[in-house]
């Protein structure tokens, strides 16, 4: 059996390795390393994807989030509602920019971010709200939708673990994750689902006004070159980046569905283990599996870890620490015990290996190792 790997991009790499060697010689030999034709293509072929008026990339999910902020004009003071369950680049622009986070908690099914706790956490400094899909599938964007346009607010949608999923509307409509709200915006970090060799984002828009201003701040402020209209940032996708990127996005599809028949087989293995809950796939979303997150009741869930590397299982926590709780982000309007969803996840959850060249071997060790776990009553 070869090693298990939280992600395998080796793997996946050499089923793809002519595609992307060839795109990665073309781009050597054009030498048109930045901005060169392919990140047009990519651009425009995420467009189609995703059915969205504008994808402008960037150099990463972090510096997507920022940008997005920059472009609606949100000033210092502003504050802005995200979750504490979450990785700590979303209120971290929020944060440098100086704006207010103002955190809430989560659903304790889907690990997103709660739309009743949003619309509580609302004062007349409120300028956006920043939804985080977890994990691989949609915040409950009809509800936040709503709350957005009842109080004049944008939704800055973070969608950089579930780039690729369907949110499904109660009618039935369908819109893919990152293109509901104001502005989306992702990352291509390589362990994402759509990821690159190196660093890189994206953000999407409908709006073209908004697009405009979005490509001015990315690119120094400048529409024309030399003539700065904006105070703006260097983000860009670099060429080699959008050229593999192209050629794997021709796979996401099959990507998630890898994921999801892996998901499949995890659920029916652990559905029954007491003291274990397998992810709840919501009626709203489909489910693209960025990760498979258990959720333990917390007593074991530190032992579990440590049994499973034993067994050269690797598995991942996220997250634990909420951001409410992290020593940068300490702000007297919060104790511990604020937000008990969170706060409880942070102690319960568990990531095991999810990746699309999982081989039947390594899935079955994975499983047994598991099991074994919790029939030896460690």
């Amino acid at each position: 059996m070869n090693p298990i790997q939280m992600v395998d991009l080796k793997a996946q790499y050499r089923k793809i390795k002519p595609e992307i060697d060839k795109a990665i010689q073309e781009v050597i030999d054009s030498t048109a390393f930045i901005q060169g034709p392919q990140v047009k293509t990519f651009q425009q072929n995420l467009e189609t994807y995703l059915s969205v008026k504008h994808v402008i990339p960037c150099a990463n999910g972090t510096d997507a989030l920022q940008i997005a902020m920059m472009a609606l004009g949100l000033k210092p003071g502003d504050e802005v509602i995200t979750a504490s369950f979450t990785y700590v680049a979303t209120a971290e622009v929020i944060a440098l920019l100086g704006l207010k986070p103002v955190l809430v908690d989560v659903d304790p099914e889907t690990f997103t971010i709660d739309p009743v706790a949003v619309e509580k956490a609302i004062t007349d400094k409120t300028k956006a709200i920043v939804p985080v899909h977890l994990f691989g599938q949609c915040c409950k964007m009809e509800q936040l939708e709503a709350i957005a346009k009842k109080y004049g607010i944008h939704l800055i949608e973070d969608t950089a673990q579930a780039i690729g999923a369907d949110y499904i509307y109660a009618n039935g409509n369908r819109k893919k994750a990152g293109t509901i709200g104001t502005i989306g915006a992702t990352s291509f970090f390589p362990s994402k689902n759509l990821g690159c060799y190196g660093d890189g984002g994206a953000l999407f828009t409908n709006d073209d006004e908004l697009a405009q201003k979005i490509r001015m701040i990315a690119n120094h402020g400048q529409r024309v070159r030399y003539y700065h209209d904006e105070v703006g940032v260097n983000s860009r996708l670099d060429t080699l980046q959008a050229a593999i990127l192209t050629v794997k996005l021709r796979e996401l599809d099959s990507y998630a569905a890898s994921r999801q028949r892996l998901a499949d087989v995890y659920d029916q293995a652990f559905s029954g283990i007491q003291g274990l809950t397998v992810p709840v796939r919501a009626p709203w979303s489909s489910h693209v599996f960025h990760q498979y997150t258990l959720l333990t009741d917390g007593s074991k869930r530190d032992q579990m870890k440590e049994f499973l590397e034993s067994k050269a299982v690797p598995a991942m926590i996220y997250y634990p620490v909420p951001l409410h709780m992290q020593k940068a982000y300490l702000d007297s309007r919060y104790r511990e015990g604020d937000f008990p969803v969170t706060e409880d996840l942070c102690r319960r959850v568990i990531s095991l290996p999810m990746h699309t060249e999982m081989q039947d071997d390594q899935l079955a060790h994975i499983i047994q190792t598991v099991l074994e776990f919790f029939n030896t009553g460690k």
